[in-house]
């Protein structure tokens, strides 16, 4: 019987990094590009982790600049992944859409990580800022449905 509840939890877990894994903006298999989550907040600045300081979180690969910042994820991933999956936080709230990101273009509000798209002449992070509370509200409503 133990076994058997093991073995279930143990697909159940593999089940849920897969969806998770599924619904992430990864590129090359990896979260936000490669860049350091915890720098976000730390330096208040994207910076470039490396695979020699890699963790894996639910199914997710992360690169770290720091050990100490490695560590910091590992104690409290949840604090410091980004919002929609590392999708832009713009994209999300206006049209409930995965949209890929500019990991230097970024906003963290009330200690979440936000990122944006930011090519070719448009950076949402300026959209976003001009009407925040309805944009973030309506993208904390579409992820739900997109991840689940």
């Amino acid at each position: 019987m133990i076994a058997v509840s093991f073995f279930s939890f143990s697909a159940f877990a593999q089940d849920a990094a897969a969806l998770r894994k599924k619904h992430f903006n990864l590129d090359k298999g990896v979260a936000i590009n490669g860049y350091d989550p915890v720098s976000y907040f730390t330096e208040n600045k994207a910076v470039k982790g490396s695979k020699d300081l890699a963790v894996i979180d639910q199914g997710i690969l992360y690169y770290f600049s720091t050990a100490a910042n490695k560590e910091a994820f590992k104690a409290n991933p949840f604090k410091y992944e980004p919002e929609y999956g590392g999708w832009c936080a713009y994209a999300m709230g206006e049209k409930g859409e995965k949209v890929t990101v500019d990991p230097e273009t970024f906003k963290i509000v009330n200690g979440k990580l936000y990122l944006f798209y930011n090519k070719y002449f448009t950076n949402t992070l300026k959209d976003w800022n001009k009407n925040e509370p309805t944009l973030k509200k309506n993208a904390d409503l579409n992820w739900p449905k997109l991840f689940h």
